[in-house]
């Protein structure tokens, strides 16, 4: 599990957390994750069943979902993360109500071979109680989705989908890491954004049908959703802890945290029926590839043409891989409160960011060193608090903050929201705050991560 820790301290203000600020603060740091959790393969053994999920406003919802081996379903399916150039080999077995028939899984963007089951109208198919074995060469690095083949406008809304990820054999030129084998799509840390949706009354309508004989016959247009997700979970569950209890069919969180300088990798999965525009505050990001395929040049295949985007319009089915990053570059002010005689520096690198990597200011933009920030500063009096505030516009600086606030923002880090663009899938129910929403954590330099 990774964890942020503080490797140096040095906020100017000290402030007391009441206890139920500090149960918060338990939590939140937990949430955090530099990579994306997942089961690696090439090998892999797949249940679907039934289950439950939570939402958000205290609800259950009646689901499908795939499961790793014998485990309760969990929604969404396991991510899988194989190599590039391996065999992979996915046996499922089909341990849903009797009402459901037949399941199986589609993987678009391979060319796969099916042996046992039955034959299916997209797919060969595990029956009841039994199963089948998919085997693909995973012959593209990138990002893909796997869902249900079998009455897909049922099965996948009732949660039968995941992600594949397919690393490079081996990093590009120059990188640690690569989302494929160019020198442009390094990155520091990657985070899983698989979006969507629950329109509840098929939900209801299958639970009613499901301890029955069966077929289930459920009507699926039109199709009205209630519930928007990320990585199964509704905001504001999206940002607490991968694997907690208290949601043990959706393991996956979805709250991305970074360094000033650093390239996040998003990895983003269309897995409902309906478009979604996916915006992320606090830059444009560049992407990199479409289901699985690198965007290059149509005259040199060396160079990377994806645009550069502040909301990545998500297709049902498809993917989205792009990089973000994240600098403070031109603010106009300096992001940590330095002033001129407090005796810090600033040497520009060659890209003109602060070079010294044992700083707490390292990768500061230095044309903004010791300028003020251009505001007068209200009050605390006359401010509205709110939990990813960290009292301070600096930085990594903590300020005073009333009891029982700042729980969610320890650190002090700059939060942006990312969330969809379309503002009533920022609900759960019609209800404010929800939905497809999270917060990115741009964390201080000083705060090191712990794999």
């Amino acid at each position: 599990m990774t964890r942020f820790e503080t490797k140096k301290r040095n906020f100017r203000v000290v402030r007391l957390f009441s206890f139920a600020a500090t149960l918060v603060l338990l939590m939140a740091p937990e949430a955090a994750r530099a990579g994306i959790d997942g089961v690696a393969g090439p090998t892999f053994s797949l249940t679907a069943s039934a289950g439950y999920i939570s939402i958000a406003d205290g609800g259950s919802i009646y689901s499908w979902g795939y499961s790793d081996g014998a485990d309760p379903m969990q929604l969404p399916g396991p991510t899988l993360i194989v190599t590039e150039g391996a065999t992979v080999t996915v046996t499922l077995h089909n341990a849903l109500p009797a009402a459901a028939g037949n399941v199986s899984i589609l993987f678009p963007g391979h060319e796969v071979t099916s042996t046992d089951g039955v034959p299916g109208l997209l797919t060969q198919e595990a029956p009841l109680g039994g199963s089948v074995t998919y085997t693909f060469t995973a012959g593209e690095p990138g990002t893909y989705q796997y869902h249900s083949g079998t009455r897909p406008d049922l099965q996948v809304e009732m949660g039968l989908y995941g992600a594949l990820i397919v690393e490079p054999a081996g990093p590009a030129a120059g990188c640690t890491a690569s989302a494929y084998g160019h020198s442009g799509t390094c990155f520091d840390r990657e985070y899983l954004f698989l979006l969507s949706e629950v329109d509840i009354d098929i939900h209801r309508a299958a639970e009613l049908q499901a301890s029955g004989p069966g077929p289930i016959d459920v009507i699926t247009e039109p199709y009205v959703p209630e519930y928007w997700l990320l990585n199964g979970r509704a905001a504001p569950d999206t940002m607490s802890a991968a694997g907690r209890d208290l949601l043990p069919s959706q393991p996956y969180n979805c709250m991305p945290r970074m360094h000033p300088g650093e390239r996040l990798l998003m990895r983003v999965v269309g897995a409902g029926h309906h478009m979604h525009p996916f915006h992320h505050h606090g830059n444009h990001a560049r992407v990199l590839a479409r289901d699985g395929r690198l965007l290059v040049s149509a005259t040199d295949a060396n160079q990377l043409a994806g645009p550069l985007l502040f909301t990545i319009p998500s297709a049902p089915g498809g993917t989205v891989d792009a990089i973000f990053e994240w600098t403070g570059k031109d603010l106009g002010w300096d992001m940590y409160g330095h002033t001129p005689g407090d005796g810090s520096a600033c040497t520009p690198d060659a890209d003109g960011y602060h070079s010294v990597a044992t700083d707490d200011n390292y990768r500061e933009w230095c044309g903004d060193h010791n300028r003020a920030i251009p505001v007068t500063l209200p009050g605390q009096s006359v401010l509205t608090f709110g939990g990813f505030y960290g009292g301070s516009p600096y930085l990594g600086a903590a300020g005073g903050l009333p009891p029982g606030e700042g729980g969610l923002n320890p650190n002090a880090g700059f939060a942006y929201m990312w969330h969809s663009h379309t503002e009533r899938e920022m609900v759960n129910n019609d209800v404010f705050p929800g939905g497809m929403m999270t917060m990115l954590i741009i964390e201080a330099p000083q705060i090191e991560i712990v794999e």
